[in-house]
């Protein structure tokens, strides 16, 4: 049974995307840049949870990004990290965070590691971070990333994401950053009573909607956030969802 709340807000752009050691994970440079970030993208919108705009201050969103755009890392929009693959745009980062709303005791789903960055700033609130990544490659450069910066509660794992991740089942959070055309069943089945999930939904027409999902038993709350432009979410063979 599946319960639908609408609030629609407005159209944002993104794509995808071990305990972790607080005193010593570096801050990164650009310091400033981050801190102007989350004033101006995150504050100045409608990011409110103390703990998750920290944990955007935290985590340094230019480590996760090629060299050659390093620059352009707190910028407003999603970049380009190898393999038609985007980092996602902050604001969406901090909004899919304070929705699934990830507290200390939580075990947290990832699906489509992408770059690394999402689960840093999942594994700044979390107890554990789960992460599956589709494309070989890009899963290890974040992997190498994550370990780089001192996080320890990330695993990463290589396969499809639109499985999930059975054995470490059920999640607090799940957190989806491919868009498929309808929500996993696999995905529903391993979220926790009163756990939240937060995914990208394309439709027929080409149009995606950012949809928060919350298990209460057996029935499933579906409220819409807002409209949003994701990468498909595909299987090894490269078969969208």
């Amino acid at each position: 049974m599946v319960n639908v709340l609408v609030s629609l807000s407005w159209l944002v752009f993104c794509a995808v995307g071990c305990a972790v050691d607080k005193q010593t994970a570096p801050m990164g440079g650009m310091s400033s840049q981050r801190e102007q970030m989350v004033r101006e993208q995150l504050q100045g919108r409608d990011i409110t949870d103390g703990r998750v705009l920290d944990a955007m201050r935290h985590v340094p969103r230019q480590a996760f990004v090629p060299e050659q755009l390093q620059r352009q890392a707190y910028a407003d929009h999603p970049l380009p990290i190898g393999e038609g693959q985007t980092i996602s745009q902050p604001y969406i980062v901090a909004l899919m965070t304070q929705l699934v709303s990830p507290q200390s005791t939580d075990k947290v789903l990832e699906v489509g590691t992408g770059s690394g960055y999402q689960a840093a700033v999942l594994a700044e609130l979390a107890q554990q971070v789960y992460t599956i990544e589709i494309l070989p490659d890009l899963g290890e450069r974040a992997r190498q990333t994550l370990a780089s910066l001192g996080y320890k509660n990330i695993e990463i794992r290589i396969g499809d994401g639109y499985l999930g991740w059975p054995d470490a089942a059920p999640f607090d959070c799940i957190v989806v950053t491919a868009a498929p055309s309808q929500v996993p069943p696999r995905l529903l089945e391993q979220l926790a009573e009163g756990g939240r999930l937060v995914i990208p939904v394309d439709n027929e027409y080409g149009y995606q909607t950012l949809t928060l999902i919350t298990r209460r038993g057996e029935a499933f709350e579906e409220t819409a956030v807002s409209g949003c432009a994701f990468v498909p979410l595909v299987d090894s063979a490269g078969r969208k969802h």
